[in-house]
């Protein structure tokens, strides 16, 4: 069977609170042991019985070990000390940026035309100045995009007008093709080909054939 949970409370009989304290003490300094030696840390262990005696374990020497945490605890108070001083230099900045923000909303409604009842002659002047200037700025960037997609224009026309006399050429030419082949004569495929005229072919052809002969001189012979 396996071993019980133990409830963890001052134990009240002596005896055993003695044995307990002897073998968690073992185990404990084991445990540091074994820690400095698989993970190569620096242990300083201290215990005091409940009579006062002390038991320590140290890998390297228990006073240095003890320098170097008061030196780090020191550091980590200057790290906490600068963490504080650079959370108020944030503090302050945010609460100069929000005061830019807010002076940077006012001055919009003012170029807007409106919260202009707390501002005096001399602010409007400015702001009428800066209207004005505002004004021919915006005019002479108009009057540069005018001009560019007048010219990108005055280009587009020009190749428009380039590609509709090339069209026109074209087209001129396939009808001057057109009419050529019209003008040309008509042959057919399988045309006939007609001899010369010649008299005597025709004689010839009038003539009786040698090998032929007449009816009568075929009865003639039947008879005889």
């Amino acid at each position: 069977m396996g071993r019980g949970k133990i409830e963890i409370k001052r134990i009240e009989n002596t005896t055993n609170r003695q044995v307990t304290f002897c073998k968690r003490r073992n185990g404990l300094l084991k445990k540091a042991y074994e820690l400095s030696v698989l993970c190569d840390a620096e242990i300083a262990l201290i215990v005091f019985s409940s009579r006062g005696r002390l038991y320590e374990y140290a890998n390297n020497s228990v006073r240095a070990t003890i320098d170097r945490y008061k030196k780090a605890c020191s550091d980590t108070t200057g790290t906490g000390i600068l963490s504080e001083a650079n959370a108020q230099y944030y503090q302050q900045e945010s609460t100069k940026l929000r005061q830019q923000i807010n002076n940077l909303q006012g001055t919009n409604r003012n170029l807007m035309g409106e919260s202009l009842g707390s501002m005096g002659l001399r602010d409007l002047k400015q702001l009428e100045n800066r209207l004005e200037k505002g004004i021919n700025k915006i005019r002479t960037k108009k009057n540069e995009l005018l001009y560019a997609e007048i010219e990108y224009m005055q280009r587009r026309e020009m190749e428009l007008q380039n590609d509709n006399i090339y069209m026109r050429n074209k087209i001129t030419e396939n009808e001057r093709t057109q009419q050529q082949l019209h003008m040309l004569p008509s042959t057919s495929e399988y045309e006939l080909v007609m001899p010369p005229f010649d008299s005597r072919n025709l004689m010839h052809a009038l003539q009786p054939n040698q090998h032929y002969s007449s009816p009568h001189q075929q009865t003639a012979l039947q008879l005889g």
